[in-house]
């Protein structure tokens, strides 16, 4: 999946837009603040999921919402994963410059 597709996705199960560009001076500080909301709403996504399952098999949730929860949590999932190989990707091509 394309990390930029996976990243749209995401925003749109979340109910937020993303940003067609960086803004003007947001530094590692506010990359670091992205990286830990986006893992909280995955590690979120994933309780939710949870939830509706546990729910589902005591019969008092609807198989619906269990698909729609693990979904959710799957393009949440997938999200975290493309970013994270970009960073291992752009981390190797950094060590692979000369010096």
């Amino acid at each position: 999946m394309n990390p930029l597709a996976a990243a749209r996705a995401y925003s749109a199960i979340q109910g937020t837009e993303m940003p067609s560009a960086p803004a003007a001076g947001v530094g590692q500080a506010g990359f670091a603040e992205m990286l830990t909301s986006v893992l909280g709403d995955m590690t979120q996504t994933s309780k939710a999921a949870e939830t509706q399952m546990a729910s589902a098999v005591q019969g008092q949730g609807s198989l619906i919402d269990v698909v729609t929860a693990v979904a959710s949590a799957e393009a949440s999932l997938e999200t975290v994963m493309a970013v994270r190989d970009q960073v291992i990707q752009a981390y190797q091509e950094i060590m692979r410059m000369p010096i």
